[in-house]
């Protein structure tokens, strides 16, 4: 692994606490953690993981850089589909794992501006320190829009509306396996004699793990990931939404290409102030640690809570379709400042080596008689 930068002296200490506690965790279980409940605590531990703690995490400044904090387009771009869904159906915008709250101002601002302001916009975090963030940057809008703003800790019952997702699934603890022809391992982790921490693995028991791990997993050798969990809120999400559409952004593949045999080291990977690397067990807390997204699954998930898939397209063709080049030929006159550095930013929304291809936008609808704008061309639901 090529070197990284090193922490100060406060963040190593912390590191230290959470691994700490992810020994004990370890030692409780028998000497063996699945890599999900491992990925669980080095991102989600009250206090200690990475999304809890109080590290700046996105931006310059951070481990990694979302659309949001690259151009405000990439909102305006949303809200012209968000807008359009509020038309057809009313209700309000939920949306999950609001991150730095950029994406919440740049909508309210865009909804705004076309008159299509929900009554209650909706974020649903359970991070207190992304919470307080949100709040800080939210508070810079005007009155009118920031009141409408509410955080929820879990989702509500029943909802109508839009449900908005922006690199929310790739953050969701995943599964580790390995199949060898009919034999699957439940990869995760021990403690050395040295208290480091290393790969572990066990058979896997009769049960969905196994299941999906035969039915997705080639005869191998073959190593990969497999979000449960995920597919878990794709169900609840849709028994949850009454009437509107829910939409979500994130980088992966569809099953055929998340799977292929060529791809037999999986997808996973580590974001350390703009170093990625493969090394999960890296200063635990410090660090994000993700998973590509298989659509495929995911789509299977909503379907079985019968929502209709509405489209699958990549990130560049969806954000052409809601008129980011329409809204970026407004950014100020050709060859200013302004408009040139409009046009960097979305071209690394749109393009092919950066953003463009590598995410997709995927929907769903229930009790929406629409094919929302960002899929009426392109639309690829046959590579699903």
């Amino acid at each position: 692994m090529m070197p990284l930068p090193e922490p100060d002296a406060d963040a190593l200490a912390h590191s230290k606490r959470l691994a700490a506690l992810i020994r004990e965790r370890i030692a409780a279980a028998g000497g063996f953690l699945s890599f999900a409940e491992y990925m669980k605590l080095a991102l989600y531990a009250p206090g200690l993981g990475y999304y809890a703690a109080g590290s700046h995490k996105l931006g310059a400044a951070g481990d990694f850089v979302t659309a949001p904090e690259i151009s405000p387009l990439f909102g305006a771009a949303l809200a012209t589909q968000i807008s359009e869904v509020l038309r057809h159906c009313g209700g309000e915008v939920l949306e999950l794992g609001p991150g730095s709250g950029r994406l919440a101002a740049d909508l309210l601002t865009s909804l705004a501006r076309r008159e299509s302001l929900p009554e209650r916009y909706l974020l649903l975090e359970t991070s207190p320190d992304l919470r307080a963030r949100q709040q800080a940057q939210l508070a810079q809008l005007p009155a009118e829009l920031g009141r409408r703003c509410l955080w929820r800790d879990e989702l509500p019952g029943s909802f109508t509306g839009v449900v908005l997702g922006n690199e929310v699934l790739d953050a969701l603890p995943v599964e580790r396996v390995r199949r060898e022809g009919e034999f699957c391992w439940q990869q995760g982790l021990e403690v050395t004699s040295q208290g480091q921490f290393v790969w572990a693995e066990r058979p896997l028991e009769q049960g969905e793990l196994h299941t999906a791990t035969l039915a997705r997993l080639p005869e191998g050798p073959y190593r990969s990931e497999i979000n449960l969990q995920a597919e878990a809120l794709l169900r609840s999400l849709g028994a949850m939404l009454t009437r509107g559409l829910l939409l979500l952004v994130d980088y992966g593949y569809p099953a055929a290409e998340y799977y292929h045999p060529q791809r037999h080291w999986g997808t996973l990977a580590c974001f350390y102030r703009h170093h990625t690397h493969e090394d999960p067990f890296f200063l635990p807390g410090l660090q994000d640690i993700t998973a590509h997204v298989d659509f495929t699954a995911m789509a299977q998930a909503a379907a079985e809570s019968g929502l209709e898939l509405a489209g699958f397209t990549t990130q560049a063709r969806f954000l052409v379709n809601c008129g980011i080049l329409e809204t970026l030929a407004s950014q100020g006159e050709p060859g200013t400042p302004e408009r040139l550095k409009a046009s960097n930013a979305v071209n690394r929304l749109l393009h092919p080596a950066e953003m463009g291809e590598l995410f997709k936008a995927i929907a769903w609808t229930r009790g929406l008689d629409l094919t929302p704008l960002g899929f009426r061309q392109g639309n690829q639901p046959h590579r699903l």
